[in-house]
């Protein structure tokens, strides 16, 4: 079937962990709560809405935070809760179709261009599925319905809270025409400071410029903004089976430089390959993972025809990256990670392994 006649539905759901927990606070409904845990370097998960009129929201120092709002109310989060919400929503999504696509607990795409209910609208099944989810949890959550995930991500964040918004495929160029350049899925601040010095800031400017002047600045990305400007994203809605990542982090009391780090990475490798062996997985990427003390995070990943054989080649693929980032000896870091990818179950890879 053509790309541009796909019915893509972007779930999000609204500040998902704090409005589970004001399911049991009624009385905080109204006051600026934010989920994090009470570390001095704690970060803020989620923000309820009244949080963010102080400006709150998530990834947010609490130090920062407090400043902000110093009556904010924090609550420690319960990511088994949180699960346990998400596999009910996702019981929803399975009524309709089995194209979905998990982007984390609170938000997915679900491909319903032949969904098991046989509705003809895609906008009628994004109702349907809203109703039915806050029918089951009592929460709320806003879709956008496009020809594309693009899209249907874009027009997820346009009617927020407890919102619809839709995108025909007639009216797609139409939309994007002043759309800001920074609502382009993987522009961050780079690539739109790049964007900005040639002259170009929405997705109309960007209809004007040649794909080969795209690619010479940008490189492969250059092809993908191209076709974005054109309101055209050939990406399929993935329905993720098996679990994509296992990954351990460590955050700091302190910052520390890379040289500080070096210690932590062996005891992560380890508890990443103990972790793959309880679960009788095996893995052939590895993704190291360095956040600053400004939030930023320098991430670098490798994959390989192989699946990783032994602890030990775990940690020599992490060094291996880590010298391929050249990162600057004065950085200063507030956590490292670890994740392994491209999972199979331990048997699949068995006769690969005799060599």
């Amino acid at each position: 079937m053509p790309s541009e006649l796909r019915k893509i539905i972007h779930i999000d759901m609204d500040a998902f962990y704090a409005s589970v927990e004001l399911r049991e606070r009624p009385d905080l409904k109204n006051l600026p709560v934010v989920i994090s845990s009470h570390h001095p370097r704690a970060v803020i998960a989620a923000a309820s809405y009244p949080a963010r009129v102080f400006g709150l929201r998530s990834a947010m120092s609490m130090g920062q935070a407090k400043k902000l709002c110093p009556q904010v109310i924090v609550i420690e989060p319960n990511f088994e809760k949180y699960r346990e919400v998400s596999a009910q929503i996702h019981q929803i999504f399975q009524q309709y179709t089995p194209l979905i696509e998990p982007l984390s607990l609170d938000e997915a795409y679900l491909d319903v261009t032949e969904n098991l209910k046989n509705i003809p609208s895609a906008t009628e099944v994004a109702e349907h599925i809203r109703a039915d989810i806050f029918a089951v949890t009592g929460l709320t959550a806003s879709a956008g319905v496009a020809p594309n995930k693009f899209l249907a991500k874009i027009a997820s964040d346009w009617n927020k809270p407890n919102g619809l918004f839709v995108i025909k495929p007639h009216q797609v160029l139409n939309f994007i025409q002043d759309l800001a350049l920074n609502k382009i899925p993987g522009v961050g601040k780079v690539t739109q400071e790049k964007l900005s010095q040639l002259n170009l800031h929405t997705l109309g400017d960007l209809q004007k410029i040649e794909e080969n002047i795209l690619i010479h600045h940008f490189g492969k990305y250059g092809k993908q903004l191209y076709l974005y400007a054109q309101g055209i994203d050939h990406r399929p809605v993935k329905a993720e089976r098996e679990r994509q990542q296992i990954s351990k982090e460590i955050t700091f009391d302190d910052d520390y430089t890379l040289e500080q780090c070096h210690h932590t990475w062996q005891p992560l490798a380890g508890q990443v390959w103990r972790s793959l062996n309880k679960k009788q997985l095996t893995a052939r990427g590895v993704n190291v993972k360095l956040k600053l003390k400004n939030f930023q995070v320098l991430q670098h990943s490798k994959s390989f025809k192989q699946a990783l054989q032994s602890e030990q080649d775990l940690a020599q693929v992490i060094f291996q990256l880590l010298n391929e980032m050249h990162i600057d000896p004065t950085f200063q870091f507030r956590l490292v990670g670890v994740g392994v990818y491209q999972l199979q179950p331990m048997q699949q890879e068995s006769q690969l392994s005799l060599w």
